[in-house]
């Protein structure tokens, strides 16, 4: 009889799990039957995801290969990050000429210049919404657990280190000018995708204000681009495996599993307030539209997965732009609201702000007031879009949150020892309230009908 290799995983699983039950419970286990056990998980995950053929499927394995290797293998694993790196920049040379094609062909092959404003509108009022939201959520799951009530936890140098260099590259930021570029060539090489939005939508309506004859050879140029950097992210991506494997095997090298015994107990507020959100905010906005929702996960679940397992949510824009173009949403929606949503629409990273704040305040022994707190948020709903785009933003934030409480912004400095753990919760559940604004605007539009 043949196993099936869902099955297959599940047995060797479940094995290697009850053998780990065993041993600390103090039943002998030999190491060398718990290691053994272990790989044969892993080889019966590679078994499953040949089977399944699909890009996701390698990626999940990937991620728990990953973390194996920085497990087992920390010396090794920590020279693993070049993959992700690669995988990055490749990304980023994808980025500014796929929003700029999309974008320039769907508002000027158009040429309604009144529908660009009104999506802008409608996607910052929900941006907004939904961000505020995000931010109370954070603020009542802090306050439910106290997680930093009596938490002694010591600053390593390391984290000070980091901390440091962070802050070194902060630079005064002013939240309307940096929307706009001096420099297009700049913008793209800083990667300010925003400034790469405004310029590809001025250049659009200016190309819309032109004759027939004098449009027809950009927008055919431009059609083409397009057409070219799919294919790019599509060859691209078939190194996300490797990128995703080489991420989790640095990160848990880097970090271990050590560093979660102090701060366990904030990464668990943050994990489960960003679960509240999603069931609590996003399900519900999902049931007024009327959203497939099976439709909608097998969209979403590629780009959240890379955006989860190497923490940064520029990996998975272009593959999200496809894959909700695939799900029916028109090009001129997608290209304009995805992008615009990184800097404005950032829901994981709001609701950690707002949590990890009063997370510092707390491990400080400073008692903040309901309306402090609530002052607080009014700030972070501005600061938390001020410097998109800038390297360390949300640390950045959070440090300059705290100072503005009147609390030492070295205190701060300690989260960042569960930094990489609770970045690729916030950055997937970006991208994940991204992808559904993108869903809503065209709802709204009446651009889509599942």
């Amino acid at each position: 009889m043949k196993i099936k290799p869902g099955l297959l995983v599940f047995i060797t699983a479940s094995v290697a799990l009850l053998l780990s039950v065993a041993d600390h419970y103090a039943v002998s286990v030999s190491p060398v039957v718990l290691t053994a056990t272990r790989w044969l998980v892993w080889l019966a995950m590679i078994y499953w995801a040949y089977h399944r053929s699909t890009l996701t499927g390698w990626i999940v394995v990937s991620m728990f290969l990953g973390c194996e290797v920085g497990f087992s293998f920390p010396q090794a694993a920590l020279h693993l990050n070049t993959l992700s790196s690669i995988f990055l920049r490749l990304i980023k040379t994808i980025i500014a000429p796929l929003i700029f094609s999309t974008l320039v062909v769907g508002i000027a092959a158009h040429s309604n210049l009144k529908q660009v404003g009104r999506m802008g509108l409608k996607a910052i009022i929900y941006f907004e919404a939904v961000t505020t939201l995000a931010l109370f959520i954070g603020l009542a799951a802090i306050n439910l657990t106290k997680a930093g009530e009596g938490a002694v936890v010591n600053i390593q140098q390391t984290q000070e280190q980091r901390a440091e260099k962070l802050l070194a590259q902060k630079e005064s930021h002013d939240v309307v000018l940096d929307i706009f570029p001096e420099n297009i060539a700049k913008a793209i090489a800083e990667g300010q995708v925003l400034q790469v939005v405004v310029f590809s939508i001025l250049f659009a309506v200016a190309l819309a204000m032109l004759s027939e004859s004098k449009r027809k050879p950009m927008l055919e140029f431009c059609e083409g681009l397009s057409e070219v950097m799919f294919k790019f992210t599509n060859i691209v991506m078939y190194f996300a495996p490797f990128a995703v494997f080489g991420a989790l095997a640095y990160s848990i090298a880097s970090f271990g599993f050590d560093v979660l015994k102090n701060l366990a107990m904030l990464v668990a507020t943050l994990y489960a307030a960003l679960v509240v959100f999603i069931l609590f905010v996003l399900v519900p906005i999902g049931l007024i539209i009327k959203l497939n929702f099976k439709k909608f996960i097998q969209a979403v679940a590629e780009p959240v997965t890379i955006a989860f397992s190497t923490a940064t949510s520029e990996s998975a824009l272009p593959k999200a732009m496809e894959n909700l173009e695939e799900m029916g949403i028109p090009r001129k929606v997608v290209s304009f609201v995805l992008p615009t949503g990184y800097s404005f629409n950032l829901d994981g990273s709001t609701l950690y702000l707002s949590l990890a704040s009063v997370f510092v305040a707390q491990m400080a022994g400073v008692d903040l007031s309901l309306g402090e707190q609530i002052k607080m948020v009014l700030i972070l709903m501005l600061t938390s879009k001020g410097v998109a785009g800038v390297r360390g933003a949300t640390f950045l934030i959070l440090v300059a949150t705290v100072a503005d409480m009147g609390i030492d912004p070295h205190k701060a400095f300690v989260v960042l020892g569960v930094d990489a753990i609770m970045d690729m919760a916030r950055t997937g559940t970006n991208v994940l309230g991204n992808c559904l604004a993108t869903v809503v605007v065209a709802k709204w539009e009446g651009e889509y009908k599942d």
